[in-house]
């Protein structure tokens, strides 16, 4: 029962953090220095992975009115072609995370940067690029305000900023993609819907994938643990996403980028002054 709580604090930190552009690695990488499930290597990398199915059937459920393209009327089925060309988009978004999975690079990356000091660099420089990008915005009027209207170029363009969260652990997935839409003229609404919809295939994808490789030879409490950071991660995913998008009308991701610069100081101090 211990694994099992210490799984639901893991799921709220990663429901948390998902959806916050202040990188979850980040917040893994500490809180499993304080709170270490008793699991083997292999089962404790596919959790990190898999629980982000909790928090991605949280985007579905509140998102099902713009993903699902298609309905019922008087008896028969309509089609909504604007949903099917935003699903045209997300999979362009997604094709440069593909190729970079295909040649293994996310791998290499890991290991030449998955460690306190690469995540704590990328936590800083991408929690200045914030501060710098929201004030160069300030006052100016985005050149697109709703996802529909993001363009064919703009969806390869955030793809391609998506693949900086994959090269560089601790940029933040959500955070990448935030920054090269705001960067591109896209609204916070229109960048932050995008994002999370972009997350869809991008999360399920990887969470097959490890599912796949560990096996489905999981015992009793392994199931337990597995299901409670997912039941978590997903009733915390749909908090954060609502207050996210009701604080974004009046805010600016400002705050998220000194946080994140604090978050990767203190990073660098556990690890290399404390520990």
């Amino acid at each position: 029962m211990l694994e099992f709580f210490k799984a639901i604090i893991f799921g709220i930190v990663e429901g948390i953090t998902e959806w916050l552009p202040i990188s979850s690695t980040g917040h893994m990488i500490l809180l499993n220095e304080f709170l270490t499930l008793n699991v083997s290597k292999a089962f404790w990398d596919m959790f990190l992975v898999v629980i982000q199915l909790g928090a991605i059937l949280a985007v579905v459920v509140l998102f099902w009115n713009q993903i699902w393209p298609f309905a019922l009327t008087k008896g028969k089925v309509a089609v909504k072609m604007e949903i099917i060309i935003n699903w045209m988009k997300i999979v362009v978004a997604c094709l440069p995370a593909i190729v970079f999975v295909l040649l293994d690079l996310d791998d290499i990356c890991d290991e030449l940067f998955y460690n306190p000091i690469g995540v704590s660099v990328a936590l800083i420089v991408f929690g200045i690029a914030f501060i710098i990008i929201e004030n160069r915005n300030a006052g100016k009027q985005a050149r697109v305000e709703r996802m529909s209207d993001i363009t064919w170029k703009m969806a390869v363009l955030i793809g391609l900023f998506q693949l900086l969260a994959a090269a560089f652990p601790g940029t933040s997935r959500s955070g990448a993609t935030i920054i090269g839409a705001l960067l591109i003229g896209i609204s916070r609404k229109a960048a932050s819907e995008f994002t999370f919809i972009l997350a869809i295939p991008v999360m399920l994808g990887a969470s097959l994938l490890e599912i796949l490789d560990f096996g489905f030879a999981l015992t009793g409490s392994e199931w337990m643990i597995l299901l409670g950071g997912m039941v978590s991660a997903f009733v915390v995913s749909v908090i954060v996403i609502k207050f996210l998008l009701s604080y974004i009308r009046k805010h600016d991701f400002k705050v998220f980028g000194w946080y994140r610069i604090a978050l990767g100081v203190v990073v660098l101090f556990y690890f290399f002054l404390i520990k």
